[in-house]
């Protein structure tokens, strides 16, 4: 979950790292250290817990000189607390070689029983320092930090990524790869090592995929990949389909606010060269298509947002394509041993690529014949690469802790996916196919139109409800996992207690909460719909208003019978039942930043969190 960043070239290493870190604080931002070798062959770090302003504060203060080899590390603390002593790097041999790490060493204690005895002496709390004492004493022993890192990692356990400089070896950076993310950018006489490309898209829109068991060396001319055996290794190149700009704020007070304005845009993108003539294109998916009509189920696996997002996905493509769909956290599917074969698709959903569990998930699918599909946002990332087929969604970088833009791209995704099944197994015709195409295609100027009106108005509510302590959260059918999303979202960035609920569940325990005063945002779905469970949901508002709720609904424009129910109404647009889902989200996504900023909190850095979850 932290933020890694090297680089060799003619340029400063610490403009480059400093930028890099900033572009990659949302992975962590618990401590920030630098290690640099200046042109005297000297190596100087400064580290400093707290945010990246900290650590460009003690360098303001007490600079180092610079020079052009260096590494930098955001932390997300695992082991040890967010302290100076614990920030990265961490040193070895002597302190001439700087080491920086993103990830679990499993097996530290037994190797640092083995260093102490050897006489080594330790300085932080971190497992961290288990491999830059070891990679020390291994350089010592063969005179190549290539060698060094290549034997210390055939000693751990566990997920890693590892960069590492000496001070004997100027323009030389090494990386290790397994479980955790890395890649390259290819630079005019410069390279560069980052956890995502977000690390040097300032610098270069040229990539490199690093694979699982794998080491990198840059020089300023040259890149060299090997296995952890030492054989060489052809890694694929990519182009970044972004620049810097799409990374900054551009004006906007936060990342979030920006994000939450880019979701119409993430949608469409991500529908894009997908729909031809009123019919569903995924040309990603033409050699997996006869594997697809042969499936007798789907098995969604997801994490926190993500996951919320596919049990929208779940409803639209059952009622589609008819198959039956089960949605399932990854940390949960490959430890309770789970029934699935070779007529299982496995669609793993992840904004980063990187999200350990999902990760796990895939490859415990894959080993028991699965097929696997990844929805995923960022390129070059490990999930995409080890499943056998990818829809990328195209929201743009997303800064942001809290996920906005991502959720709303990845049920567009599932929507695309559920449509595409419909179409090849023959559930739906091409006159039906088209009516829901055209929906999809309607929903970019639907949400701009929410975007446009709801933020003043919601940032009304959240100034009034500044010292609210609790929000319950209810909706029936696809708004059900909206209503999860909305808590969620207040629990990450306003730090106060928020439940969502199928409003059916209402009588069966959750009504025990409802108190004078509590506050209750209900989706309610459009009454428009022969089947809708409009009426079912004015009674549950009714039930709650009888024991004293404060209620505020979101429904479509012109639904009139909630109006004696609720104490406000957001509107959102007309839309079909299995489209109102992303218009009604974006009104809860501004609810929770604007209550997290009337509350005095970040809202891109909540507490605790960080944007990709790289460890279990």
């Amino acid at each position: 979950m932290c933020g890694i960043v090297g680089y060799v070239g003619p340029g400063s290493s610490l403009e480059v790292l400093m930028g890099g870190l900033k572009r990659l604080e949302y992975r962590g931002y618990d401590s920030a250290g630098v290690a640099v070798l200046d042109n005297g062959g000297h190596l100087g770090t400064r580290k400093k817990a707290g945010k990246l302003g900290m650590l460009s504060e003690e360098l303001a203060e007490t600079p180092i000189a610079d020079g052009h080899t260096g590494i930098g590390h955001t932390r997300w603390a695992t082991h040890g607390g967010p302290t100076d002593g614990n920030a990265h790097p961490h040193l070895g041999d002597d302190g001439k070689l700087a080491l920086i790490h993103n990830g679990i060493i499993e097996n530290f204690a037994e190797l640092k029983r083995e260093l102490t005895d050897a006489g080594a002496e330790f300085s932080s709390e971190t497992d961290t320092e288990v491999a830059a004492l070891l990679v020390g004493r291994l350089y010592r022993e063969t005179g190549d930090l290539t060698i060094a890192l290549r034997r210390a990692v055939a000693r751990l356990e566990g997920a890693f990524t590892l960069l590492v400089v000496h001070q004997d070896q100027p323009g030389v950076v090494v990386g290790a790869r397994r479980n955790s993310p890395l890649v390259v950018g290819l630079g005019d006489g410069e390279n560069f090592l980052g956890s995502d490309v977000a690390a040097f898209v300032d610098h270069t829109r040229r990539a490199m995929e690093i694979g699982q068991d794998q080491i990198v060396t840059i020089r300023p001319g040259s890149v060299e990949v090997t296995d952890f055996a030492g054989n060489p290794v052809a890694a694929r190149e990519f182009e970044i389909a972004w620049d810097a700009s799409a990374a900054e704020k551009g004006g906007w007070p936060t990342f979030m606010k920006k994000e939450i304005s880019e979701e119409p845009e993430a949608v469409g993108k991500t529908l894009i060269g997908r729909i031809v003539d009123g019919a569903v294109h995924l040309p990603e998916l033409e050699s997996f298509d006869g594997l697809l009509t042969d499936i007798d189920r789907i098995v969604v696996l997801a994490c926190g947002t993500a996951a919320y997002a596919s049990l929208v996905g779940k409803y639209a493509i059952e009622s589609w394509a008819r198959i039956p769909v089960d949605v399932e956290l990854s940390h949960e599917f490959h430890y309770r041993d789970p029934v699935i074969g070779e007529r299982t698709l496995v669609v793993s959903v992840s904004q980063s690529g990187e999200t350990m569990d999902t990760l796990l998930a895939v490859q415990y699918a894959k080993k028991h014949g699965a097929r696997t599909l990844s929805i995923c946002n960022t390129q070059g990332a490990t999930i995409p690469r080890e499943s056998d087929a990818v829809l990328y969604t195209h929201a743009g970088p997303e800064v942001a802790v809290a996920s906005t833009k991502a959720f709303v791209a990845q049920i567009t995704a599932l929507y695309l996916l559920g449509l595409h099944l419909a179409t090849i197994r023959g559930t739906l015709d091409a006159p039906a196919v088209s009516a829901l195409v055209e929906e999809l295609q309607n929903l970019p100027a639907k949400l701009d139109q929410v975007v446009e009106t709801s933020g003043e108005r919601i940032a009304d509510f959240a100034r009034w409800m500044g010292d609210v302590q609790s929000v319950l959260f209810l909706g029936r059918h696809a708004g059900y996992p909206i209503a999860l999303e909305g808590a969620l979202k207040l629990k990450e960035l306003a730090y106060i207690h928020a439940e969502g609920f199928a409003a059916g569940e209402l009588k069966h325990g959750p009504i025990a909460l409802i108190e004078p005063g509590q506050l209750v945002i209900v989706i309610v779905p459009s009454p428009r719909d022969p089947n809708s469970l409009h009426p079912k949901v004015i009674s549950n508002i009714q039930e709650i208003r009888a024991r004293g709720a404060r209620v505020i609904a979101v429904a479509e424009i012109g639904d009139v019978e909630v109006l004696p129910f609720a104490d406000e109404v957001i509107r959102i647009p007309l839309a079909g039942p299995l489209f109102e889902p992303l218009l009604a989200v974006v009104p809860l996504h501004v609810f929770a930043m604007e209550l997290a900023t009337a509350k005095g909190l970040d809202v891109d850095q909540p507490r605790n969190l960080a944007k990709s979850v790289t460890v279990e």
